[in-house]
């Protein structure tokens, strides 16, 4: 295939370091590579960087390619463009992006209950703050009631890591104090007070939140609450009428809720109910009652309401039960309705119920329609509590980013806004499919594909499959314009809703997750088997993607079958997993006992092991692999992939290339300006058409193993 090389070049030789050793539960693990860790030592900046170069000389040929596959990416981006608009009070907030810049400007005008008006406002312009900055990110924006006061937090480093500011609207000045480490920021009813949320400095766990009152020094900031359980995070909103401030702690399987008056924020804080191991629940506020959603019947979810004089589970009152069919994903509140998102066989449905008067009773109203077999949808931007309108936003993987606005009344949907792709872009040549792999045990896996109608060919394409499958988080299917620099060349892509995700429910997520976690791996295994033998793809032409999560299912399936696929490209790969998951001062890893398994205990431990993919990599054929990490990630930690390819290449009996790059000055996300990202994707597919042997490339190397 096309990646045998034309000249063949040997890796510089691995830096030898002491091996650390360790016995867990009777299992002696040997590191290496435990030296990596050491982010202040010059040999480990110095090896990240000679991995760098290697990734450039593998590279090297590719140079026009990656200048033509940002170019076209960039032709089909509207570069000057502006959001729609959404009315909160006496304002109208919308962000625009310009020509050349790299980061959004966020705006407002004054306007009626109709339209904007007036003259434009600059809130925020992130191209000012970015500027002697290597990366520049934006974390939360709030303003006050009355307009006069934003809040807003941003990280100039990549560690997700942000700081809190304030700006006075009416004079443009920002205020001297701010505070490290914030996360939510709420503001009260009095335009004064701001309760914000702080994480640990080890951890990164969102534990205190604390009250502020402009103009008095941060350091007489009051604590207010402090969660102690390390497995719980804690966040703050406003509900849907604005009435009351609700405190969340959360783990991922238990949360605990408090609520205060927003207009009496020295008031204090009461229990919405009791947590429960294994219980979530999430509450909002319309004419004096609690609306909740929780899964204590049922996994999928029910909705109940109380009075708020008495929120406790003894007053419940079921409003939408449980259902197997269908997970209750939220519930919109409004002053005369609520919307309704459920999820059934993997896609969303949302519904409007309208309240029959002021008190919980409900009809059940419209369901919205939407056109095609595959979509992702969610709400868009919703400030204004009476009304009888509803915008959410729409796409698909062939119909781009759309907003619609929908009436309550006559079940209606209007178009707002659909995100031009210029370039030529011709949505009739794409055409998306949803289809089902049957699993070894039964299980029927979605898989939803995209591909261009005229480049089919039954068993020849090259095949790309997106996995994931974790966290109960569903795989959004949205448009992307960049997507068509490899469905323009052949491409059939497809991604695999592989359980460990909530593409089917809560259950779903289970079947995926703890003692049950190899599932996620086959699933995406039986999914490239499936779509190879019903000719979506040649054998010879598979490649596998993901990222974080989803990079532990890329080094899970490269070890499982990877005969499977000729190339992997792996984002930020959770891959070591045992060292990591027995460090409990590493950020996330108490809180993620929940999703992986505790290995202080032997069976879990056992388990896990089985898996990890640094610790099962072993003498054989490897895909060609592209292994992408970012120096300041605080979700997963670059020397995870530094170590695991540094042992692959002792490993491998191929001849295939395996590269490493480091973003030295990004975080999980990778690069944060969205001409920079586009250089970074670049990169990918260059990779993936010269593995493929979608487009030859010459003076490429393959790769022996250095000692």
């Amino acid at each position: 295939m096309g990646t045998e090389s034309t000249s063949v070049a040997v890796h510089p030789p691995v830096a030898a370091r002491k091996h650390t050793e360790r016995t867990v539960h009777g299992h002696t693990l040997v590191d290496d590579y435990a030296w990596l860790r050491e982010k202040d030592d010059p040999a480990v900046l110095a090896y990240l960087g000679v991995e760098n170069a290697w990734c450039s000389a593998v590279m090297a040929g590719t140079e026009d390619l990656q200048k033509q596959l940002y170019e076209e990416m960039l032709s089909h981006i509207k570069e000057t463009d502006v959001s729609v608009p959404f009315r909160d009070r006496q304002y109208w907030y919308y962000s625009r992006t310009e020509q050349g810049k790299q980061y959004e400007i966020y705006c407002r005008k004054r306007g009626t209950a109709e339209a904007p008006e007036g003259e434009e406002e600059i809130l925020l312009d992130v191209n000012e703050m970015a500027k002697n900055e290597s990366f520049m990110a934006l974390g939360t924006m709030v303003v006050s009631d009355d307009g006069n006061l934003l809040a807003y937090s941003c990280d100039n480093r990549g560690f997700r890591q942000y700081k809190l500011y304030v700006k006075d609207l009416r004079s443009g000045e920002v205020l001297s104090e701010h505070v490290d480490r914030v996360g939510s920021v709420v503001w009260a009813a009095d335009n004064r007070t701001l309760f914000y949320t702080v994480e640990d400095e080890e951890q990164k766990r969102q534990f205190q939140c604390y009250r502020h009152v402009l103009g008095t020094p941060h350091g007489e900031d009051e604590l207010v609450y402090e969660e102690r359980d390390e497995r719980f995070n804690i966040g703050a909103g406003r509900t849907r009428d604005d009435r009351y401030i609700i405190l969340e702690s959360a783990s991922h399987t238990t949360t605990e809720e408090r609520f205060l008056p927003a207009n009496e924020p020295r008031g204090e804080w009461r229990l919405v109910e009791q947590r429960r191991d294994e219980i979530e629940y999430y509450a909002d506020h319309r004419n004096g009652r609690l609306y909740i959603r929780v899964n204590d019947k049922g996994r999928n979810f029910r909705l109940v309401t109380t009075p708020i004089e008495a929120p406790g589970r003894e007053n419940w009152t079921e409003l939408i039960p449980q259902r197997p069919e269908a997970m209750l994903e939220e519930v919109d509140l409004f002053a005369g309705h609520a919307m309704v998102w459920e999820r059934r066989q993997g896609l969303q449905h949302v519904r409007a119920m309208p309240f029959i008067g002021p008190g919980p009773e409900m009809r059940d109203g419209h369901e919205i329609e939407f056109p095609e077999p595959v979509y992702s949808t969610q709400p868009h931007a919703n400030r204004v509590y009476e009304t009888g309108k509803y915008r959410y936003a729409y796409q698909s993987l062939v119909t781009p980013a759309s907003v619609f606005e929908y009436d309550v009344a006559t079940g209606a949907s209007k178009l707002l806004k659909q995100v031009e792709v210029p370039g030529g872009f011709d949505r009739t040549q794409y055409e998306s499919e949803r289809i089902f792999a049957k699993a070894a045990d039964g299980v029927e896996v979605p898989v939803s594909l995209v591909s261009r109608k005229d480049k089919r060919e039954a068993g020849k394409n090259p095949l790309w499959i997106y996995g994931y499958g974790a966290y109960g988080y569903s795989l959004p299917m949205g448009f992307s314009s960049n997507r068509l620099s490899l469905l323009d060349r052949g491409f059939v892509l497809a991604y695999a809703h592989a359980r460990g995700g909530g593409d089917m429910g809560k259950a779903w997520h289970d079947a995926g997750r703890l003692m049950h976690k190899r599932n996620t791996f086959t699933d995406f295994v039986t999914v490239t088997e499936h779509l190879v033998a019903q000719g979506y793809g040649a054998t010879d032409r598979v490649a596998a993607e993901g990222g974080s999560a989803g990079g532990l299912l890329m080094g899970a399936i490269a070890n499982l079958r990877p005969d499977l696929y000729r190339a992997i490209v792996a984002h930020v790969p959770f891959v070591d997993v045992m060292n990591t998951m027995l460090d409990p001062t590493l950020p996330l890893t108490v809180p993620e006992y929940e999703e992986w398994g505790d290995p202080n205990e032997k069976a879990a431990f056992e388990y896990m092991l089985s898996y990890s993919p640094y610790d099962n990599l072993e003498a054989n054929d490897y895909p060609s692999m592209l292994v992408k990490t970012s120096l300041h990630d605080s979700q997963v930690m670059y020397w995870e992939p530094a170590k695991y390819v540094a042992k692959m290449r002792t490993l491998r009996t191929d001849g295939r290339h395996l590269v490493l790059n480091t973003n030295l000055a990004a975080g999980h996300g990778g690069a944060s300006g969205r001409y920079d990202y586009l250089k970074e994707i670049a990169l990918d597919y260059a990779f993936l058409l010269r593995e493929l042997s979608v487009i030859e490339v010459q003076n490429s190397t393959a790769e022996t193993t250095g000692s």
